[in-house]
């Protein structure tokens, strides 16, 4: 029997992945699939790890495509991300419906999480900068290496997570603020390519067109993404 694929997925479209993943093994096809933060991911990549498939942001999968290790033109587009705000299942949800409601809102929270490893967590550490108000959140926040903020709020060590939206939904006993404001967001978009000279390239070519062909407006809409 052949080896099973080898896919190494963002967390991002992990909610995506468990609803179409087990249909396409029960199928008949072997999967061994990886999930990290799209930064853990290359870091593990610039040291040398490889597989069959990679799910990243854009970025991640044009970089690595220029430097030849994804295969040029095997890029399909899943899905768009954008980052949001949690609370535990049954607090008050915060108003964030304009920028000036959305920092106050930061402000005003007791604990915040967001991660130090995911492009979210990037992007708001140097929101939070450009705001102006790093050294107040960052005094009351929890930055975590990489995974999921949401558990913090369900663990009780915080008041409010920020992590994209799809991340944010994968942990149970949560509730959904919502998308930050656009003049302080940002979007992402989550795509896949083949290695290059992967060993399933076939394999993985068609599990690509399999998972596009899956992502659905209903789908990514119920699991916090948006249409390619």
């Amino acid at each position: 029997m052949p080896e099973p694929l080898h896919i190494m997925s963002t967390l991002g479209v992990l909610g995506v992945m468990q609803q179409v993943v087990p249909a396409y093994e029960a199928a008949g096809h072997a999967l061994r699939t990886e999930f990290d933060p799209t930064a853990a991911i290359l870091k593990r990549i610039a040291a040398g790890a490889r597989g069959d498939v990679a799910i990243l942001t854009a970025e991640g999968i044009e970089a690595l495509t220029a430097s030849g290790v994804l295969q040029a033109g095997t890029r399909v587009d899943l899905a768009r991300s954008y980052v949001g705000l949690a609370v535990r299942a049954g607090a008050p949800k915060p108003d964030i419906s304009t920028p000036e409601a959305a920092i106050a809102t930061l402000r005003a929270a007791k604990t915040i999480a967001y991660s130090r490893a995911g492009a979210s967590g990037i992007f708001f550490a140097g929101l939070l900068e450009r705001l102006g108000i790093a050294d107040e959140i960052n005094a009351k926040a929890t930055v975590i290496p990489a995974g999921f903020t949401a558990e913090r709020l369900v663990q009780g060590e915080v008041d409010l997570a920020v992590q994209q939206v799809s991340e944010l939904m994968a942990v149970p006993g949560v509730d959904i603020v919502g998308k930050l404001p656009p003049a302080l967001n940002t979007e992402a978009v989550f795509a896949g390519a083949l290695f290059a000279g992967a060993a399933q390239a076939a394999a993985g070519a068609a599990f690509l067109a399999h998972l596009a062909g899956a992502c659905t407006p209903a789908l990514l809409r119920a699991k916090g993404l948006e249409p390619a």
